[in-house]
């Protein structure tokens, strides 16, 4: 067995500590967007998950005061897009309050409303699967109905609560 030292935690689980400490793992960001009864809306993801293969599914997590995903949640599809290094500018956007997020960017559109980001890394048409509470957030599995990838494009990556590009090893 190798040796083990010892190991204190912090028994905070204050918010502000539990964001500190969640900012250090590094994820992807993806735009969730749809055509809804408001018009186009957009709201900013960093909490995607890859879930089933079979069925397909994916999930989300969206806090619960997200006016944004009331409206998206009504939609007949949803396009998430993975956002790319080049699109941090998109990010600013779609996190503004004032508006839904997606004036005047470049989407593109299925025929059952699901809107997806012109030069992202990948592109997912989902249908809302199922919604589970989840505290302050609500889980949400969304079924994929459709897929593209351009995985020769770098993704963008959100780490430390700011927006971060790869690095060539």
């Amino acid at each position: 067995m190798s040796p083990r030292t010892p190991c204190t935690l912090k028994p905070s689980v204050e918010p502000s500590t539990l964001r500190r400490t969640f900012a250090c793992f590094p994820t992807g960001v993806a735009a969730v967007c749809a055509d809804t009864d408001k018009g186009p809306v957009g709201l900013l993801v960093s909490s995607f998950t890859s879930v089933s293969l079979d069925p397909p599914l994916v999930s989300i997590c969206i806090m619960n005061s997200s006016h944004r995903w009331s409206l998206l949640k009504t939609a007949e599809r949803l396009g998430i897009s993975f956002l790319g290094d080049n699109q941090q500018a998109i990010c600013a956007q779609l996190s503004a309050s004032q508006s839904y997020g997606l004036d005047e960017l470049p989407i593109s559109a299925t025929d059952e409303g699901a809107l997806m980001l012109q030069d992202a890394t990948a592109w997912l048409d989902c249908s809302l699967h199922k919604e589970i509470d989840a505290g302050d957030h609500t889980i949400a599995l969304l079924r994929i109905e459709g897929l593209e990838a351009s995985p020769g494009l770098t993704p963008l990556i959100f780490h430390n609560s700011q927006f971060h590009r790869l690095a060539a090893l």
